[in-house]
């Protein structure tokens, strides 16, 4: 099998502008005669469904939540990358191309990144359009801050809870699209599996999470826009609903699935307080623009912060990488944290802590601006830890965050299953092995209101036949498929709960392919994770019937999902013997305990494509071709 990236040709500067005249269009009056179906609501599927109402394409719009407001994207704090350079710091689109292909430890698609810069700034054009609050100077001029791996400001924010505000944005715009009869939303709706006829997407089978009903839908194309997979780790910083179960269920059905094993680390989160926890919470990166992070320079000093004077205190950041500081990328930073803790400098009661202070900051600013800037995340804080950050330093841990790896597209953000196209998080392209603090949401917008707009008309202008309905074969053996699953799921009246197996997996996915990987702890984990799941279909038991409103039902079958991508994940873990970004392989590092790449032998993607339950998947290599960056080891000192 091999993988057409369909990248155009010619200088880099010019390839999206060049694919945008030779894109294949659909006339306005045509549109109408095509029906997309978007699954997911966060920032990509909100812009991209109400975009393509806007063109005039009939619309069908699915969310598990009971509005797109609850969408992940709501949680995003901190800001949104583009080049704009109003802070005339020396900021381009090439900059931000550079930063961000370096920043993903030179592992992406170099021309989807550069794209991705190319539109950034239409995005803040938008956004200020609909009337999104972002920051602004004392003369009415848009803000900026810094973010992790840049050495310019180029973040636009509002406050800490941006991605709530984007995301109102791209909801008034589906919000009027689905008044004017355009879109069709349809909430409680999760997807369960995808309908692939005569090897193209043409709909997918969706659960009622309120009734339990299963309800057929077909279309011309179908779209996932349905995000990241980072619950694998059980704790992570993502809500509790998401899930990667829309991707799998395309994964089994012959989409590719690109480079599981790149997941993110965030430096700045809320560090675990005990067993019981479900989910660990975010501190923004942009508080590292004005805290400093440190540790204790002594090993084991339990003192209060307040007590240690300055000479005992190692602020390692800006120590080890002097050129960027506290805005080292997010992977680098939360090693160097890890390191630290290991030496038995951590902080807090379990030792896996260090401190981000703002004490300097407030002498130098004034605690009004402090507040000014970060009032809410210090009162998130406050309300987590009942500790005053304005007096004390704030306690962080590296936590899992994001995930780089997705399902394979091509330029035109379409898997190698035709008609199916992927969006944001959901998609691996833009961020290679590490993505750069701002940019998921840079990333979502792009391709929902810029990018998925112009591509998908290459796919529909083909078509030269209505798209089946759901009384195909093909729609009855996938709903039959699904129902199947459920009274699985069902019947079994084992003695475990969903969530306690969801546990298990999460300690075994850090423990063993989490901040740090080796070999033998890899081969550990494909031996424990199979076991796990045989045990979970036999053990499980899930109360209730699938004719209701059933949250247990509802996490049994995302679980069971986890259970087979967390075996994927450490098998490419396994596969990739290099460290790059967030992939660190503990054989592969320098002498200083940097990540070491190997270019020669891994510069590809790995996408894995599904043979069968009881076949391992087939590593299919798409590869990296840089025309204008060369490839070089990442330094941020």
């Amino acid at each position: 099998m091999n993988l057409d990236s369909k990248i155009p040709s010619g200088p880099i500067t010019t390839k999206w502008d060049r694919h945008l005249i030779e894109s294949k269009l659909v006339s306005a009056n045509n549109k109408r005669k095509y029906e997309i179906i978007v699954v997911g609501a966060g920032l990509a599927g909100s812009s991209a469904a109400a975009t393509f109402g806007e063109l005039g394409y009939r619309v069908k719009s699915f969310v598990f939540h009971d509005s797109p407001r609850r969408a992940h994207s709501i949680a995003a704090q901190g800001g949104i990358n583009a080049a704009k350079n109003y802070q005339n710091d020396g900021d381009s689109v090439y900059r931000l191309f550079y930063d961000t292909v370096k920043g993903g430890d030179f592992r992406s698609r170099e021309a989807n990144v550069y794209r991705l810069a190319q539109v950034s700034g239409n995005i803040i054009d938008q956004c200020v359009a609909q009337g999104v609050p972002f920051g602004r100077e004392y003369g009415g001029l848009l803000a900026n801050r810094s973010f992790g791996g840049a050495q310019v400001s180029r973040t636009f924010y509002a406050r800490g809870q941006t991605g709530q505000q984007l995301l109102l944005g791209a909801y008034s715009a589906l919000s009027r699209q689905i008044a004017l009869g355009s879109v069709e939303m349809h909430t409680h709706s999760e997807m369960l599996d995808l309908v692939v006829i005569d090897g193209h997407a043409k709909g997918i089978v969706v659960r009622n999470l309120e009734s339990g009903e299963l309800s057929l839908h077909s279309a011309d194309a179908v779209v996932l826009a349905t995000g990241g997979y980072g619950n694998v780790f059980n704790l992570s910083t993502y809500a509790r609903g998401s899930n990667a179960t829309a991707a799998w269920r395309a994964y089994k059905k012959g989409a590719c699935f690109a480079n599981p094993c790149y997941t993110q680390i965030h430096p700045t989160c809320i560090p675990v307080s005990g067993d019981y926890q479900s989910k660990l919470t975010l501190m923004s990166e942009s508080l590292r623009n004005d805290g400093r992070i440190w540790v204790p320079k002594k090993v084991g000093d339990t003192r209060a912060p307040g007590d240690i004077p300055e000479d005992e205190r190692d602020y390692y950041l800006e120590r080890m990488y002097p050129a960027f500081g506290n805005l080292a990328p997010r992977d680098i930073s939360s090693r160097a944290a890890k390191r630290v803790c290991d030496e038995g400098r951590g902080v807090g009661e379990t030792g896996l802590g260090v401190y981000l202070d703002f004490a300097d900051a407030i002498n130098r600013l004034g605690e009004g601006t402090i507040r000014e800037r970060y009032g809410n995340l210090f009162d998130i804080y406050k309300e987590i830890t009942d500790e005053d950050a304005y007096t004390v330093p704030m306690r962080i841990f590296p936590a899992v965050h994001y995930t780089m790896g997705g399902l394979w597209v091509d330029y035109n953000l379409m898997s190698n299953l035709p008609g199916l196209f992927v969006l944001g998080e959901a998609n691996f392209s833009d961020h290679g092995a590490n993505r750069l603090g701002a940019s998921a949401l840079m990333q979502g917008l792009a391709d929902g209101y810029f990018v998925i707009p112009y591509t998908i008309a290459n796919y529909l202008a083909e078509i030269r036949s209505p798209h089946p309905g759901t009384d195909h074969e093909a729609f009855r053996e996938a709903e039959e498929s699904v129902s199947a699953r459920t009274r699985r799921l069902l019947d079994n009246k084992g003695s475990r709960s969903t969530d306690s197996f969801h546990k298990e997996l999460g300690v075994i996915m850090w423990q063993y392919c989490g901040m740090a990987r080796n070999k033998e702890g890899l081969e550990k984990a494909l031996q424990l994770i199979p076991e796990l799941r045989e045990e979970f279909w036999n053990e499980v038991n899930v109360p209730g019937s699938g004719q209701e409103f059933n949250q247990s039902l509802e996490r049994a079958g995302r679980i069971a999902d986890f259970l087979e991508l967390a075996e994927l994940m450490c098998r490419d873990a396994l596969a990739r013997e290099e460290s790059c970004g967030g992939h660190f392989r503990e054989e592969h590092q320098t002498e200083d305990g940097e990540a070491l790449r190997n270019d020669e032998g891994f510069s590809f993607v790995s996408a894995w494509r599904h043979l069968g339950d009881e076949k391992e998947p087939d590593l299919v290599r798409e590869d990296l071709v840089y025309e204008e960056i060369k490839m070089a080891t990442r330094s941020y000192k």
